[in-house]
């Protein structure tokens, strides 16, 4: 695949609201067409981290190298203030709080869209992870405020790359050499 470049205005930073994670918000069965629901509403603040788990070390003749491993990549969402139009948040509520499932919690289907990287508004740089780990670090919030449920995001299993459209608040995923 060919390195893809920002399609955005050169000279101008990326705008933070050109990356997007959403949350599969359809049924648990694979046969289903997913329904991307996305993470964040009312969220001030959330970037990926790469913890590469690096190691450096030096050798017997004073040459530094250095080893890493795949990165893991954490994403926090706080304060994730309860809001009835957002589908995600209702997903992992009832998963967490309602029914206190943490085994549906640590498989949850994500997708990362950059809309900054590919084709503007048709074909969007965008990585699925089959089983990522979804899980609420709270529940509550100041008295005469409104509740927070912060969520902390692992991603995790198969990460599949493609492309991403999105059309009014209908998003579609198509893998890599898929047709």
């Amino acid at each position: 695949m060919a390195d893809l470049e920002f399609n955005t205005t050169p000279g101008q930073t990326v705008a933070r609201e050109m990356l997007i994670a959403y949350l599969n918000t359809a049924t648990t069965t694979p046969e289903e067409t997913p329904e991307w629901s996305p993470v964040g509403k009312r969220v001030e603040d959330s970037s990926i981290e790469f913890d590469w788990q690096t190691e450096t070390k030096v050798d017997i003749f004073g040459d530094t190298y250095t080893t890493g491993k795949k990165a893991t990549k954490t994403q926090t969402f706080d304060p994730f203030e309860l809001d009835g139009a957002d589908k995600a948040q209702q997903k992992i509520w009832n998963l967490a709080i309602k029914e206190n499932n943490v085994n549906a919690l640590l498989n949850q289907d994500m997708l990362i869209v950059h809309l900054y990287a590919g084709t503007p508004n048709t074909a969007v740089f965008a990585e699925r992870y089959s089983a990522c780990s979804v899980l609420p670090t709270g529940l509550g919030g100041e008295g005469g405020g409104s509740i927070g449920m912060p969520i902390e995001v692992t991603y995790g299993g198969t990460r599949t790359t493609g492309t991403a459209s999105i059309s009014g608040a209908t998003v579609t995923f198509k893998a890599d050499g898929e047709e």
